[in-house]
C-alpha cells in the first residue's frame, strides 16, 4: 500500500475487498489485478454497458427498425367510403325531406360526421325559402332536384376552430356582403369567410384555402343521399383526411342545434 494514503485516504487500492472500505471513498478501478489476476467485474460491466450504447448509437438501422417496427399503427381508412345519410328522426335522409326542412334562410347549425368520426361537416341547402330569391341553385357540387345541396367541411381552415364557432350565415344576417354574397360560411374567431355557393371558396382572410368539399351523391329513384369522398385541402389538423380517427361507418346521422345567438359579424377590415 503506498505509503503517504492510509486507510483514510479517499482512494484505496482495488486490491482490498469492495464492501471493505469506508461509505464515500473512491474505489480505483483497475483491469486485472496485478497480484491476483483476477479481472475487475465494475469495470467488465462498464465496458458492457458501453458497447451496447455503441451497438445501439451506430448500428442504427437495427434499432431504427425495431423502433418503427414497435409504433401502432396510424388510425384511418384506405379510401373513401359511400356513406348513407340519416335523417334527424333515424330515417334514410332524401332530397325531399332536405329541401322540406331546410332553405337558405336556415340558420340552424346542421352537421354530419364523414370520412371520420372526428371530421364534422355542414349540411346545407341553399336553394331559396319558398317565396323568397335570396338563395343559389346549381351550384358547385350540388346535389338533388335543384342541384342545391351541398356539404363541406365545419372545421375552419385558418386555424381549426370547429362548428358552432364558424357556421353558416343566411342572408340579412349581419350587413356584411363580402365579395357580394348575401349568405355565406363564416367563422367568428378570427373572421374568414367561404363562399358556399362555389366550392366553399374563401371570400375573406386570414384562411388562405377553401374548405373541403364533401361530394354527395343522390338518385332520383330512391331520392336517397349519400357522402362518397372528399375533394380540395385535408381536412385542418389532418395530414391526409382519410387518417387521424376511425372511419364513421355504413351510415351517420345529422345533428341540429340553433344558430348561436346573438351573431358575431366579426369580419376583417
Amino acid at each position: 500500500m503506498n505509503p503517504m494514503c492510509p486507510d483514510s485516504c479517499p482512494i484505496v487500492s482495488a486490491g482490498r475487498d469492495a464492501l471493505a472500505f469506508p461509505v464515500g471513498q473512491v474505489r480505483r478501478v483497475a483491469g486485472v489485478d496485478p497480484k491476483s489476476g483476477d479481472v475487475d467485474e465494475t469495470r467488465r460491466n462498464v465496458l458492457k454497458l458501453l458497447g451496447v450504447a455503441g451497438i445501439l448509437a451506430g448500428g442504427g438501422g437495427l434499432i431504427g427498425g425495431s423502433v418503427q417496427y414497435a409504433q401502432p399503427p396510424q388510425i384511418g381508412l384506405t379510401s373513401f367510403p359511400r356513406v348513407q345519410l340519416v335523417d334527424l328522426d333515424g330515417q334514410g335522409l332524401t332530397a325531399t325531406k332536405m329541401m322540406a326542412e331546410f332553405n337558405a334562410d336556415t340558420g340552424d347549425v346542421i352537421t354530419f360526421n364523414y370520412p371520420l368520426r372526428n371530421e364534422p361537416n355542414f349540411l346545407l341547402n341553399l336553394a331559396p325559402a319558398p317565396g323568397k330569391t335570396n338563395g343559389a341553385t346549381n351550384v358547385v357540387g350540388g346535389v338533388g332536384p335543384q342541384k342545391s345541396i351541398v356539404a363541406f367541411s365545419a372545421i375552419c381552415q385558418h386555424l381549426g376552430c370547429p362548428a358552432p364557432a364558424i357556421y353558416y350565415y343566411p342572408p340579412g344576417l349581419c350587413p356584411q356582403t363580402p365579395g357580394g354574397r348575401e349568405f355565406y360560411i363564416h367563422c367568428t374567431c378570427h373572421g374568414s369567410t367561404y363562399d358556399a355557393a362555389n366550392g366553399a371558396s374563401n371570400l375573406t382572410g386570414p384562411a388562405v384555402l377553401p374548405l373541403p368539399q364533401v361530394i354527395l351523391e343522390w338518385s332520383p329513384t330512391d331520392d336517397l343521399i349519400y357522402a362518397t369522398s372528399v375533394v380540395g385541402p385535408p381536412v385542418n389538423g389532418h395530414l391526409d383526411t382519410l387518417l387521424g380517427d376511425y372511419g364513421v361507418g355504413s351510415s351517420v346521422q345529422i345533428t341540429r342545434q340553433p344558430q348561436p345567438s346573438p351573431p358575431l359579424c366579426n369580419f376583417p377590415t
